[in-house]
């Protein structure tokens, strides 16, 4: 029993409940295939997409339905976009809960294939398996684990890229106690502390590295050395400066051999009117406020499995800008190959 397994006992352990489950095989087709307590329903979509099905069919769907839904998510629809588009409906989420297959996870986790190639969703879609199942995970009020227990290196790996996650066995699965977990924040912002939790000390050859610095990055050297997080990386996520771009804060986030970079706002030393700026992102940015840079910075987040935590950071470092670079800044003319990449949602 598994993902669908658990949304079943979920249904049946929550009288007046629905059960909907969506399966998007045949989404280049334009044809979407959803089931509501078990009766089937093919869709044709104008455009046949991840996000169509959400917009066109999933969120009217809920709207409608009122009273609980059990959502059994096909796995081209990630849980994190999902409460995200329903923030401004008329829908509650009351609990997230993914399922971690342990003969599995830690291989997809750090692979580079794509959904597209494993036959998830379109085979145009870019989004590597290793984002979706670490997003998964990171994003859940809950873990439901599968298969035999005993494997400390998955153990070591969710302690830091989920912790204080509650976690259930899924042959021994408490449903009622499953539902009771409290819902946690939904979406970690990019302004906050990004180790909250985390153990810092290796284990089972799992370890964290926290890489800082009160420096701009010099954009090309940056995209090289971003390499160094493709391999043996779980997960990587941080706030970045880039020489080029001084207002923008960019947002860095990998999974295994899939990596994003996008800018999620103005750093708050480049800002005139903080008045619309959050209470907590003013008060965190106090307490390291810099005389010449302010807010400006550098902090990454890496949890290695099987990379060097050294040549992590020594990659990062090397990217620096130079002092001299640094005084030049504005006379200098970079190329920045992260001056294209898209805006982000603020997270």
């Amino acid at each position: 029993m598994g993902a669908h397994g658990v949304a079943e006992e979920v249904w049946r352990a929550s009288p007046g409940s629905v059960l909907v489950r969506h399966d998007l095989s045949a989404l280049s087709s334009g044809l979407v295939r959803r089931w509501v307590d078990g009766v089937p329903t093919e869709l044709t979509l104008a455009h046949g997409c991840v996000s169509c099905t959400l917009r066109e069919d999933l969120l009217p769907l809920l709207a409608s339905l009122g009273g609980r839904v059990v959502l059994d998510l096909d796995p081209a629809l990630e849980p994190e976009a999902v409460c995200l588009a329903l923030v401004d409906e008329p829908v509650r989420v009351e609990t997230v809960v993914s399922v971690v297959d342990r003969a599995t996870w830690s291989v997809d986790a750090t692979g580079d294939a794509t959904l597209g190639e494993r036959g998830i969703g379109l085979p145009s879609d870019e989004r590597t398996v290793a984002q979706v199942v670490v997003g998964q995970v990171e994003f859940a009020d809950a873990l439901v684990l599968t298969g035999p227990a005993g494997d400390d290196v998955l153990t070591a790996v969710l302690d830091r890229v989920a912790p204080g996650t509650p976690r259930f066995e899924l042959s021994s699965l408490d449903v009622d106690a499953l539902l009771a977990v409290p819902v946690g924040r939904r979406f970690t912002p990019a302004f906050g502390p990004l180790l909250r939790g985390v153990p810092l000390e290796p284990a089972a050859g799992v370890s964290v590295v926290r890489f800082t610095a009160r420096r701009p990055f010099h954009p090309m050297r940056l995209h090289d050395a971003l390499d160094v997080l493709l391999d043996g990386v779980v997960r990587a996520r941080g706030r970045v400066w880039v020489i080029s771009q001084p207002s923008r804060v960019m947002w860095l986030e990998s999974a295994g051999g899939g990596l994003s970079v996008g800018a999620v706002g103005t750093w708050l030393a480049a800002q005139d009117d903080w008045s619309t700026v959050d209470s907590e992102r003013r008060a965190f940015a106090s307490l390291d406020w810099d005389p010449e840079f302010g807010d400006r910075g550098q902090e990454v987040v890496v949890v290695c499995l099987h990379a060097s935590g050294e040549s992590v950071l020594a990659a990062l470092e090397g990217a620096l800008v130079t002092d001299e670079e640094l005084a030049m800044g504005p006379e200098l003319e970079f190329v920045d190959p992260f001056s294209e990449w898209h805006e982000m949602e603020e997270l």
